[in-house]
């Protein structure tokens, strides 16, 4: 216990000081908000993978997702990697820099509001933030606190304010630079994190041969591998279509995600991306792939904790309970583990629905002059306001993580991947194809709630995705068309002429 606390001490003083290390990072509003625009590959691309990846993924994902698809969720891991990470860098990584640096643009919605010439884009998309980025904040205090309360048995409600309190602290003082440093350390020790813990559960298991030997003699009972012997350890596992859907909505999901996107407005230069790309990508091979592999051995551990008293299955205790019979020193360093990748998450959450409200709903619609040292003090004030909601909202959470997490990412993906994506490159986009992923997004995700016609939230969220890949094109071609001057202006910034080393491009002739 004294060991774990060190551990536990240690890390919450490194967090705060690099709070106050920031904030001199954190003076004016593009500073606190952007980083000055001038963040490195290192710090840009761990930002990116530890907002990526959390208790969610950790706790709730993998738990779950191994449970129902064995060692074929791995592929999860893989998607996330070269889906998620690497092509998103690679599509969207230097357009996102180039187009919302020439339009000042400092969020998501922001990009809307001044790429589509719509200050009601702007308000709207703003709200669809705030609101669905509740449910998925709670979502990571949940996971966290189980681990929590198995490693020192601490009261679910002072875990979530205790994480609550240290994450706002350093978030208000040094902004986005704040995070940026701290989610470079956290992805550190979530690296050596995972890899300890995954040798470890394999090594009590006999190794890695004779775990998978003992995963393939589990299934013979198992209605989802429809009586396929050795399927939780085959290659697409029991039930490849959903697993699918897992992919499509945790990989292409980070797409449209405002919280994911925002780090490719901050980075510094050419460098930087390509850098970016390659780490960004490592980072999600071992965190992503570490986790749902080590999710796929969970059948090993069945065992009376993870089942709620109706008999039902409790996803979000599975992992701890793979966890719980690991030595004392290595269950310190996964609760460290899980407190970085939520505290980092959570941090970037916060972060983007306070900016987002501050510089998109009350600028100019509720306050029409803010300077910058008031919009400073309203983002840190709604930096509170959003914790403490979260808050209230996890110590009563409606449903498990995986439900919350995908209804969070359905909707938001759902309704903004779309119109970034296709603002990006089309000049044919229109301002009411936007409004139509808005309205095609939010309203698959939420009639899905009340009215269950797809009976997974992941696949509602999936399906949200792609009708919206569908939607923005087809409404593009029969609407009317943004005023031809206007659009070329905005593109105009990527036919921007610049010099480079003839190693970077060949000579014409």
């Amino acid at each position: 216990m004294l060991v774990k606390l060190i551990l536990l001490f240690v890390f919450f003083g490194v967090m705060v000081s690099v709070g106050v290390y920031s904030r001199r990072h954190a003076s004016n509003v593009n500073d606190f908000v952007l980083g000055g625009r001038s963040v490195g590959p290192w710090l840009t691309a761990f930002a990116y993978g530890t907002s990526y990846f959390s208790a969610v993924v950790f706790v709730g994902y993998a738990g779950q997702f191994g449970w129902k698809y064995g060692l074929a969720s791995t592929w999860i891991g893989i998607g996330n990697a070269f889906l998620g990470s690497l092509l998103a860098w690679v599509v969207l990584g230097r357009r996102t820099r180039i187009m919302t640096n020439h339009l000042k643009a400092a969020t998501m919605p922001d990009f809307f509001g001044k790429r589509f010439d719509s200050n009601a884009l702007r308000i709207a998309a703003s709200a669809i933030v705030f609101v669905f980025l509740i449910p998925y904040t709670a979502s990571l205090y949940n996971g966290l606190s189980r681990l929590f309360g198995m490693s020192f048995d601490i009261p679910y409600s002072a875990c979530v304010i205790l994480m609550a309190t240290l994450t706002g602290v350093y978030v208000i003082l040094g902004g986005y630079m704040a995070t940026a440093i701290n989610d470079f350390i956290q992805g550190i020790i979530m690296i050596g994190g995972i890899i300890a813990v995954v040798a470890a559960v394999l090594n009590g298991q006999g190794g890695f041969m004779a775990a998978v030997g003992k995963l393939a003699q589990l299934d013979s009972d198992v209605p989802i591998t429809m009586g396929q012997p050795g399927a939780f350890t085959s290659f697409f596992g029991p039930d490849p279509l959903n697993l699918l859907g897992v992919i499509i909505l945790t990989s292409l999901g980070t797409w449209g995600l405002p919280q994911m996107v925002h780090k490719f407005y901050t980075i510094k230069n050419e460098k930087a991306v390509k850098t970016g790309t390659i780490i960004s990508t490592f980072f999600a091979v071992i965190i992503s792939g570490g986790c749902y592999f080590l999710g796929g051995f969970g059948r090993l551990f069945d065992n009376p904790s993870i089942y709620n008293g109706d008999g039902s299955m409790a996803y979000d205790a599975i992992i701890p309970s793979m966890l719980s019979t690991l030595p004392d020193i290595l269950i310190g360093v996964v609760v460290i583990l899980v407190l970085s990748a939520s505290m980092s998450t959570l941090s970037s959450l916060v972060l983007t629905s306070s900016s987002t409200l501050t510089l998109d709903f009350i600028k100019g619609n509720v306050v029409k002059d803010l300077d910058d040292k008031k919009q400073l003090l309203i983002m840190r004030v709604l930096i509170v306001f959003f914790i403490v909601i979260s808050v209230v909202l996890a110590l009563d959470p409606p449903t498990f993580i995986a439900q919350l997490m995908g209804i969070s990412w359905g909707a938001l993906a759902g309704a903004f991947l779309a119109p970034f994506m296709y603002g990006l490159f089309w000049k044919g986009t229109t301002r009411l194809s936007v409004w139509a992923s808005f309205i095609t997004g939010v309203g698959i995700t939420v009639a899905n709630m009340f009215f269950k016609f797809i009976a997974s939230p992941i696949n509602a969220g999936a399906i949200a995705m792609v009708a919206g890949l569908i939607v923005v094109p087809v409404v593009s071609l029969i609407t009317p068309k943004l005023e031809r001057k206007w659009v070329d202006k905005i593109f105009e910034c990527y036919d921007e002429q610049v010099q480079v080393k003839r190693k970077v491009a060949l000579p014409e002739k």
